[in-house]
């Protein structure tokens, strides 16, 4: 874990601090540290490093607590980080007041995961944001570049309510 992991704080924020923020700006305040990172983050290890408009970066290191029976990270591990990745992408571009979920996602696993890899990088990028439908796709890569992963995911974009969190 690095300095800012072991300090970052987890939880679920009320609908009302969700909403009072429009999207690009909820997720660096993840990253400032000013709002926590989600439970699932601890859960797995992994961190939201980087965002921007239409796009979002997250990253963690494949650890021997992630493997399956078979002796590799299992894939849920890559389907997270990429599912995080190209959804938080879309999340980017919700103006206040707006919210989306995931209707879709595909996921191509194009070599094994295992701990000897180290640190690996999960890229999202916006491809078509519409009124009502999203579709964005992204890359899992280590260090030098070499990928792992790659996936594509379709969001509906949505008036958030209150109560919806």
């Amino acid at each position: 874990m690095t300095g800012r992991e072991s300090q970052q704080s987890f939880g679920v924020v009320p609908a009302a601090t969700l909403l009072s923020y429009d999207g690009l700006a909820f997720l660096q305040a993840i990253i400032d540290g000013a709002l926590p990172a989600p439970p699932i983050a601890e859960t797995l290890g992994f961190t939201l490093s980087e965002v921007g408009p239409g796009r979002a970066v997250f990253t963690g290191t494949p650890q021997r607590r992630h493997y399956n029976p078979i002796g590799s990270v299992h894939a849920g591990f890559a389907a997270t980080l990429l599912d995080s990745a190209v959804g938080c992408a879309v999340h980017t571009t919700c103006a206040k007041g707006e919210a989306y979920t995931t209707l879709e996602l595909k996921l191509n696993l194009v070599r094994a995961l295992t701990a000897d890899i180290g640190p690996v990088t999960a890229e999202g990028r916006v491809l078509h944001r519409g009124r009502t439908i999203a579709t964005a796709d992204g890359m899992l890569r280590d260090a030098a570049g070499k990928l792992y992963a790659h996936a594509t995911t379709t969001c509906m974009i949505f008036p958030a309510k209150e109560t919806a969190a």
